[in-house]
């Protein structure tokens, strides 16, 4: 019996030896949050929630392989895994599965695939390795270069159209940019940049794109058009109150007021029965998770490593503050799902496999003196 329980303990050792404790609780939390609400989201909908949770198996396994990967070898990766992804990107545009009008998914038969989740992971570490490749002499066109591996996938998510996530993986790149070492004044010229050729970008956006756009800047154009999701999460919101309705008694989520609940707007479902004491447990939970990041980010022991876990941490807080003042109607609609709370399987893998890469990058980090 104690050669058992010794094999056992020895095995349980090997299994959680490169598991970041710290990572794990904060996104198992967030997790179990999720589960529960879109159990209330989905109208008490079992296979939705099964079929969350398989997902989360397979996601935890994918985490637990890459956390016992060394960085150096997740950097060889790299340049596979990136022309992986934008050659799965352009198979969507020529032979996607459309789905609510936007071609984003690859149909294998037994699930279906979304590219631009890949490509979540694949542009940072591209980046990272590319940059760590000419880590003694940066020049100014090696940031060109990385802006045209930006602007590819970029471009190829958008025409789907998706542009939300084609947003978010663009600032995910400049991150890694900023990192870097590009100059925060170049930075503000490309912003300056940007800005000043939003009348020559808009006419290229979709109809629906340009009226979101237009009821952010005017909710009440629309109330029952194009503002109709704005209007309805910011009531959600605030009939929660301060302690909420209570789990499974939201109104406008189960009264069918509240659309696309379970996926991009499931945070207006547990901010409406969980109030604003559940909503400030909830931004502690994430500040608690992108905190660990940053510091398993200080620590990083390569360039690429610090480039990769720095990107993946600031695209944690992209995704949830995005998703979050969008449902509040701090920022125009643009269909940026809750990060490991949002209904969807291929998110739930690709946010693991990021947490993966921190916990590598922690298991070999640079020694500190004390």
């Amino acid at each position: 019996m104690g050669k058992f329980f010794a094999l056992m303990a020895t095995i349980w050792e090997v299994l959680v030896r490169r598991v970041d404790s710290y990572l794990m609780a904060a996104a198992l939390a967030i997790v179990g949050i999720g589960l529960i609400t879109l159990f209330s989201a989905s109208d008490q909908n079992i296979s939705r929630v099964t079929s969350q949770v398989m997902s989360l198996g397979f996601a935890l396994l994918l985490m637990w392989i890459i956390a016992n990967i060394q960085p150096r070898q997740l950097a060889r990766a790299a340049l596979p895994l990136y022309i992986l992804g934008v050659l799965l990107l352009i198979a969507v545009a020529l032979g996607g599965t459309v789905v609510n009008g936007s071609r984003r998914w690859l149909n294998f038969g037994f699930a279906r695939f979304q590219p631009s989740e890949l490509m979540k992971i694949a542009l940072p570490l591209m980046l990272a390795w590319y940059f760590q490749k000419h880590e003694t002499r940066v020049r100014f066109r090696d940031f060109i270069l990385a802006v045209v591996l930006i602007a590819l996938p970029v471009w190829l998510i958008k025409r789907e159209p998706d542009l939300g996530t084609a947003l978010m993986i663009g600032a995910s790149g400049f991150y890694v940019l900023y990192l870097a070492g590009l100059s925060w004044k170049i930075m503000l010229g490309l912003l300056v940049a940007a800005a000043a050729a939003a009348p020559l970008v808009w006419p290229h956006l979709h109809d629906y794109q340009q009226e979101r756009i237009l009821t952010f800047l005017d909710p009440a154009r629309d109330p029952l058009g194009t503002g109709y999701h704005s209007t309805q999460a910011s009531i959600a919101l605030g009939s929660g109150g301060v302690i909420g309705k209570g789990w499974l008694n939201g109104t406008q989520t189960h009264l069918d007021f509240l659309p696309e609940r379970h996926t991009d707007f499931i945070f207006a479902v547990f901010g409406e029965e969980f109030g604003l004491i559940g909503s400030a447990l909830l931004l502690v939970l994430y500040l608690l998770l992108i905190g660990r990041a940053f510091v398993i980010t200080i620590n990083a022991s390569t360039l690429f490593a610090r480039l990769t876990a720095g990107a993946i941490t600031l695209m944690f807080f992209s995704y949830a503050f995005v998703n979050m003042a969008m449902v509040s109607g701090l920022l125009p609609i643009v269909g940026v799902p809750l990060p490991l709370i949002s209904f969807g399987g291929t998110a739930l893998v690709s946010l693991f496999i990021g947490l993966g890469i921190l916990m590598s990058v922690q298991a070999n980090r640079k020694l500190v003196k004390t």
